[in-house]
């Protein structure tokens, strides 16, 4: 019999025959387990999901365990911040990067809560190697929330890029579906 570990909070979607999309949650693991209550959902998850009859189908007062594919993590050794625009993040030197364009990232520093963002959409990734000295992969993060240059602050604080998605959910009626990560153990 299967167990199911609780990863982080329950996000509450309350459903209707609009798609509902629920905050940016950090990627901690590789399933997401959905309850549906009340009424049938279709469920969509990415970076900007919107939920359609075409989706995941969870029958009334049931649910699922949706698989999210591995989490994405890296250690950031470098934050450089375009005011207004871009948010260019160095990854250590033989790490590459675990992102792609188009993937959804959130950033958190410790001890510099200032430079964090949530669900910032990745915009390119450079692997060119020794252009200026630099021998590592950077990313480019569409960001518009951070502002100077905290580059050096990392000497001392630990940084951590991490993936993230959104849930949405749509049903015939009105419904609720509750949302949260979950580790799988023993057999399904």
């Amino acid at each position: 019999m299967a167990t199911l570990k609780p990863v982080g909070d329950v996000v509450t979607l309350n459903t209707s025959s609009t798609s509902a999309q629920s905050a940016a949650q950090s990627h901690k693991t590789d399933t997401l387990r959905v309850v549906a209550v009340t009424t049938p959902a279709h469920i969509a998850i990415g970076a900007n999901p919107v939920a359609t009859a075409a989706n995941f189908y969870i029958p009334a007062d049931s649910s699922a365990s949706i698989s999210l594919g591995s989490p994405n993590s890296n250690r950031v050794t470098g934050i450089t911040t375009n005011v207004g625009t871009t948010t260019v993040i160095d990854f250590p030197e033989g790490t590459g990067s675990p992102f792609g364009v188009g993937d959804a990232v959130s950033l958190t520093v410790e001890g510099q809560s200032d430079y964090d963002f949530s669900h910032k959409i990745v915009s390119s990734v450079n692997t060119t190697a020794g252009v200026s000295g630099y021998f590592s992969t950077r990313i480019i993060v569409n960001n518009d929330s951070s502002t100077g240059n905290p580059a050096a602050l990392l000497d001392t604080s630990y940084a951590e890029l991490r993936s993230s998605f959104k849930v949405a959910a749509l049903s015939t009626g009105s419904g609720k579906c509750y949302v949260q990560q979950v580790q799988v153990t023993g057999d399904a």
